[in-house]
């Protein structure tokens, strides 16, 4: 396993960071099922757990907590607030109010006392950065979270919350967590750029694209991943860009077995290699997810290999561009744009 440093923060960490989406009802994973993925993990090297609070409505924040009793100081543990946690209308969002009792409720499901990093999971337009930026510098000096930071942010809101930080005295993001694969390049044209410039900590998430890249999905199979089953739109290849995805694994699946790799290696060693990322985020759902992908931890990609892949996906390039989080409300809402 390898280890970067995360941001300008000096804590070391793995190269591949365990994702907690999967624990609980969403990957439908037991909890002896997490605690060995947990404990696997951690033999391998890993010392990141990622999970957030909506993930299975809190189970997932449980079952982590559960697996790592007794070794919490061992672990980099980040969770994430923002998104919706019942129908009440004020239990989501980044006001003080909310994050306060979010907080709270993350660090009651996890049995710890503090949380190493808090990450914002999206933008929230309806708050402001100084409202935001200043309820996560109390909880810090309060000493229930050592750090914060964003994830899916747009690149001009990273820019905008790295300045009010500034302005307000406050304490400032210093992570960005991302959507990033082969097949959805797009953060290299402006929030990578960006991150690099702040000296960011950049933990990806979704290397895999969704299992686009697991080595499951060819042509000609029928399309029977987890993920398919309940996200169907996303897999259906008479849609022009999952045609377009599935075109580009083919051709990235001869460049994988010309250098000897499995797909997983190849889209591992991809995102790892890029000089502005700090870990990749897996999310496996069973053990043998696991082992496939930590067998990637340590490949690296030679430049032909990267040039081969840049020759499929254009550098800055996103497939499914329409399954981005991090557009502009004003380009989804036509109201927004209209005077």
């Amino acid at each position: 396993m390898q280890y970067r440093t995360l941001g300008r923060t000096g804590v070391q960490v793995s190269s591949l960071a365990l994702g907690a989406m999967n624990f609980g009802a969403i990957g439908r994973t037991t909890q002896d099922e997490a605690t060995a993925i947990v404990d696997a993990a951690l033999e391998a090297g890993i010392n990141l757990i990622d999970t957030a609070d909506m993930y299975s409505g809190g189970g997932s924040e449980e079952m982590v907590g559960k697996a790592i009793a007794g070794r919490r100081d061992d672990i980099v543990l980040a969770t994430k607030a923002t998104m919706p946690m019942g129908d009440e209308r004020n239990h989501r969002g980044s006001s003080r109010r909310w994050l306060v009792t979010a907080l709270d409720d993350s660090l009651r499901r996890l049995s710890v006392d503090h949380v190493d990093l808090y990450q914002i999971h999206r933008w929230d337009p309806s708050t402001s950065d100084e409202e935001t930026l200043s309820a996560l510098t109390d909880l810090q000096c309060a000493g229930k979270i050592r750090y914060f930071g964003s994830s899916t942010f747009p690149a001009y809101r990273i820019v905008q919350a790295q300045w009010a930080a500034r302005e307000h005295r406050l304490s400032r993001y210093v992570t960005e967590q991302p959507s990033y694969s082969i097949l959805q390049r797009g953060i290299e044209s402006h929030v990578l750029p960006v991150t690099e410039e702040y000296g960011l900590g950049v933990l990806v998430w979704s290397p895999l694209a969704s299992g686009w890249l697991s080595g499951a999905i060819r042509e000609g199979r029928e399309i029977a991943t987890h993920r398919s089953t309940f996200m169907p739109q996303r897999f259906d290849t008479a849609i022009p860009s999952n045609r377009a995805r599935l075109d580009a694994v083919e051709r990235l699946a001869d460049i994988a077995d010309e250098a000897g790799l499995t797909m997983i290696q190849l889209a591992l060693g991809f995102v790892t290699a890029h000089p502005a990322v700090t870990s990749a985020i897996i999310g496996p759902r069973t053990l043998d997810h696991l082992h496939t992908q930590l067998a990637a931890a340590g490949t690296v990609l030679p430049a032909d290999v990267l040039d081969a892949i840049d020759a499929i996906v254009a550098p800055g390039t996103d497939l499914a561009a329409h399954e981005k989080f991090d557009t502009p409300p004003a380009l989804l809402d036509p109201s927004l744009r209209r005077r």
